[in-house]
């Protein structure tokens, strides 16, 4: 088990990395989190909804993902009310208080999730939620404290040195554990160090003694792309310098902000709030939501819906993804399914279609689609492939299909909407849309090709400056053989 001192401290990467360090040694393997909280998601091959961390975990193991690697995915609507993803199908919406009524059952589901990974895979690399040492949430954590007194699994505590105060979040988490919890920590692993990892030796030694678990490693801070797992990881963005300059729509339930992370090392992509210009932005995206009209509202009343209009109407395209193509419909009509009551909304009117939410069910599948024959944007792209997920079903009026049957996109070729996630995750797509906004501007684009596959530089790093002997041994013997980590002191 992979647990934290905290969120964002570096859980999912460890866990990512420690999958293709395990796959590279020859050791097949599989990652798994009981429960999720995010509106970043993934679906599977067979149209199941997980977090898009235990999708990027399984691509670095080299496995197809599955349900079982996250049985529990809450997705946030706001007011305490989230929806309840139950093994990659929708469950229900609840608060907060009546979830945690249902905490024993969702255990069960856990850990027969985790028992069929193990069996398919030998081994499974477990990932925590947030901090590890919530005293209020021991009764109910399904993510770390029971799922721990479940499995009785070796721990292994990411501690993140770069935000500070390192020596207080290990020893303080280690210390705060439930007593038969404590010895099943193995192992502390520091991450995010800058500069010269030797520099930090006497605070291994320190953190050994004080702590009284080994230090596995030190893990220098490094730029490798992954998807983001949730939305703290918006706020550390910074829009590249000069070039074509793309505005994402930060939208209060922003959803699968990860289809624009290829986007941002072509182009200077800002994530912009309600209310602020889009003066000066050669195309304007419009994302996913958890909550379409409620967040259409927000863009309504502080006036970026109107200037969306006025962009559009000066020539610069608008595109929509998912809940951001609803937006820019005639309307939306909600039965009572999407919002907490029935409802009906004016769209931004850029593309004919009008959606209605009427069943409280998803459409989650893969697709691959061929982008329609209109100038002067998708008629460049050919063959695309993403992923849908979304509530309502949306009837086209006058204006052309944008990919296959799905989406719309204008006569003039500039607004395109599309229910496709992960579009822009395909660089001959990214480079097609930004080649042509730069050839506006009168500059030069040079597309830059497939990426460098990060899953091996992230194991290269593991293995530079991890114990990976050591991690593989723990992951070796809590494996299929059925046993089970005695913790520190014992044999």
């Amino acid at each position: 088990m992979v647990l934290g001192t905290a969120s964002h401290v570096g859980k999912s990467t460890v866990v990512a990395g420690i999958c293709r360090a395990l796959k590279n040694r020859g050791i097949r393997n599989a990652p798994f989190k009981s429960q999720n909280m995010s509106l970043n998601s993934w679906v599977t091959v067979d149209g199941a909804e997980i977090g898009i961390a235990q999708a990027v975990q399984a691509r670095a193991a080299g496995i197809e993902p599955t349900a079982e690697m996250n049985p529990v995915l809450l997705k946030p609507k706001g007011d305490q009310v989230s929806q309840v993803v139950l093994m990659g199908r929708p469950y229900k919406d609840v608060r907060i208080g009546e979830y945690y009524l249902e905490t024993d059952d969702l255990l069960k589901t856990a850990v027969e999730a985790f028992t069929h990974l193990e069996e398919e895979h030998g081994t499974v690399v477990i990932e925590g939620a947030g901090g590890a040492a919530e005293l209020n949430l021991y009764d109910r954590d399904i993510a770390n404290i029971r799922l721990a007194r479940a499995l009785g699994l070796p721990i292994l505590l990411v501690a993140d040195i770069e935000r500070g105060g390192v020596f207080a979040q290990a020893y303080g988490t280690i210390a705060l554990l439930p007593e038969d919890i404590k010895p099943l920590v193995a192992g502390i692993i520091v991450n995010k160090f800058r500069g010269d990892p030797a520099l930090f030796a006497s605070g291994v030694e320190t953190l050994e003694e004080i702590c009284g678990v080994p230090v596995l490693g030190v893990l220098p801070y490094a730029e490798i792309d992954l998807p983001s797992e949730d939305s703290l990881s918006i706020g550390d963005k910074q829009a590249r310098e000069g070039g074509v300059r793309i505005a994402v729509l930060r939208l209060p339930h922003i959803a699968n902000f990860t289809d624009f992370e290829l986007l941002e090392r072509r182009a200077s992509v800002t994530y912009v709030n309600p209310g602020e210009t889009l003066a000066g932005y050669d195309a304007v995206i419009l994302p996913g939501t958890k909550n379409t009209i409620d967040d259409l509202e927000v863009l309504r009343g502080s006036g970026t819906a109107d200037e969306i209009c006025r962009v559009r109407a000066a020539g610069v395209p608008v595109i929509g993804i998912c809940g951001g193509f609803q937006m820019l419909g005639r309307r939306l009509v909600d039965e009572g399914y999407e919002g907490d009551a029935p409802g009906k909304a004016e769209g931004l009117g850029l593309l004919d279609v009008t959606t209605t939410f009427s069943v409280y069910a998803k459409t989650t599948r893969q697709v691959r689609l061929r982008a329609a024959e209109v100038s002067p944007i998708l008629s460049k792209m050919g063959e695309v492939s993403g992923y849908e997920i979304h509530m309502g079903t949306t009837e086209r009026g006058g204006d052309a299909p944008a990919f296959g049957e799905d989406g719309a996109v204008s006569q003039d070729g500039l607004v395109i909407g599309t229910y496709l996630h992960g579009l822009f995750s395909d660089p001959a797509v990214v480079d097609t849309l930004v080649g042509y906004l730069a050839g506006r501007k009168g500059i030069e684009y040079q597309p830059a090709g497939d990426d460098v596959d990060p899953y091996d530089r992230l194991a290269a790093l593991f293995e530079a400056h991890l114990d990976m002997e050591l991690v593989t041994a723990l992951a070796c013997e809590s494996g299929r053989n059925g046993y089970l980590y005695k913790g520190r002191d014992q044999p």
